[in-house]
């Protein structure tokens, strides 16, 4: 990727700010907006200043429902959530998805983790997730309303995570390093 390259990115990286702001305010993430970044996503991949093929777009939509349906299926995240990552897959394929899910996810973790240490609920956030994590491995014996149920009680800090500014953060990393692999 060129250094000039970055600029076919800056319309996802726009509507990825507003995204972030709505996330920020309402908790939600609107179907208007995720539908917008994945039809852009789509229809850039077409143009002429492709960021990535369509197979590649459509393949990063598919990679983001893979990634996510799981902690949608659990109540670990909203529906919003899952299509924001769809969206974001059309715009930058599967493999560089792949590092924007990572990279969100320990940035996620990272804004959990403070709002916890914050509120002096570190303990039961600890405490919580380990249930989770016990409720995940035996969802087979427990099923899966079970788990669904217990993670919706296991709830360790006031307001939920705006998952739009994790995946804001990790996709301006990902353009970031990947400009300084480039040079």
């Amino acid at each position: 990727m060129s250094s000039i390259a970055w600029l076919h990115l800056l319309p996802l990286l726009v509507l990825l700010i507003v995204a972030a702001a709505i996330d920020l305010a309402s908790r939600r993430i609107p179907n208007w907006l995720t539908v917008t970044i994945a039809l852009t996503g789509l229809l850039q991949s077409v143009s002429p200043f492709h960021t990535c093929t369509i197979g590649l777009s459509v393949l990063g939509l598919l990679t983001g429902f893979v990634l996510m349906f799981g902690q949608f299926a659990v109540g670990g995240l909203g529906g919003g959530d899952v299509k924001l990552l769809m969206a974001v897959g059309t715009w930058v394929g599967p493999l560089p998805l792949l590092a924007i899910f990572a990279g969100a996810s320990v940035i996620g973790l990272m804004i959990v983790m403070a709002q916890a240490f914050w509120q002096r609920r570190m303990g039961r956030l600890l405490h919580n997730s380990a249930l989770l994590a016990v409720n995940l491995v035996h969802i087979r014996q427990v099923g899966l309303d079970h788990a669904r149920e217990t993670g919706k009680s296991c709830k360790s800090i006031d307001r939920p995570l705006p998952y739009a500014v994790p995946v804001l953060l990790s996709t301006i990393a990902a353009i970031y390093f990947k400009l300084l692999l480039a040079i």
